[in-house]
C-alpha cells in the first residue's frame, strides 16, 4: 500500500473538524474510490506551527522513509507572528530538500499546498485586523512556495483562492476551515496526487 506523509500545522491536523475530516483523510478516502489505493496518512503538524517548528516536529517524529508521497502546507504562522519573507524562503526551501528526500529523492512525488487567506475569516473581522495586509502578506508567501516548489520539480496546489471564494466555510471557532471547506481543498488537490503517484 502506498504509504503518505502529510506536513504541515493547524491546517493540515485539521484543527476544530473531526480526524476524518481534515483534507488528509478525505482525500485518501477520495483516491481509494478512484480506484487509487494509498496507506492512511501520517501526519506530523501540530496547530500553530511555523517552518522552524515544523522541522523540529520532524525531527523528533518516527519517520519511515522513503514516503510515496508527501504533501507540505506550512507557512500561514509565520505570516501572523510577523516574521521576515526571507526567513520564510530559507526554511521553506530547507524543508522542500527534506520532503524530497523523505520521498526517496523523487521530487515528482512532493506536493506542496498553497496558504489559506485567514484574513477573510470571522477571527479576522473580530480581531480587527487588516484583511488586505494580510491577503498581501500571505500572496508574498505563496509566491515564494510557489517559485520554490518549480525550481523543485515539485507540484504546487493553490488553494488560497477557494479560502477567498468561500469565507463562510469556517469551524465553530470562525478561523479554520470546515469540513465542507476542506472538501474543497480535497478535490483541487486530488488531480496533482494522482500525478505524482503516477510518476
Amino acid at each position: 500500500m502506498p504509504s503518505w506523509l502529510a506536513l504541515g500545522d493547524s491546517y493540515t491536523i485539521g484543527e476544530a473538524v473531526a480526524a476524518h475530516e481534515r483534507w488528509p483523510a478525505v482525500l485518501a478516502q477520495r483516491l481509494r474510490q478512484a480506484g487509487t489505493p494509498i496507506d492512511e496518512p501520517q501526519i506530523v503538524a501540530v496547530t500553530g506551527w511555523t517552518t522552524d517548528e515544523l522541522a523540529q516536529g520532524m525531527d523528533a517524529a518516527p519517520l519511515a522513509p522513503p514516503y510515496d508521497l508527501v504533501t507540505l502546507q506550512i507557512g500561514v504562522n509565520n505570516q501572523y507572528r510577523g516574521r521576515p519573507a526571507d526567513d520564510y524562503r530559507n526554511e521553506f526551501t530547507s524543508l522542500l530538500a527534506r520532503a524530497i528526500t523523505l520521498a526517496g529523492a523523487r521530487a515528482a512525488r512532493v506536493v506542496v499546498v498553497s496558504i489559506p487567506d485567514w484574513g477573510v475569516t470571522r477571527f479576522a473581522r473580530e480581531q480587527g485586523r487588516d484583511h488586505r495586509l494580510i491577503a498581501a502578506e500571505l500572496d508574498s508567501y505563496n509566491a515564494i512556495a510557489s517559485d520554490a516548489s518549480s525550481r523543485a520539480g515539485i507540484r504546487f496546489v493553490d488553494i488560497t483562492g477557494i479560502s477567498r471564494q468561500h469565507p463562510e466555510l469556517l469551524a465553530d471557532d470562525g478561523l479554520h476551515p470546515s469540513a465542507a471547506q476542506y472538501a474543497l481543498w480535497a478535490a483541487a488537490i486530488e488531480p496533482s496526487v494522482h500525478a505524482a503517484l503516477r510518476t
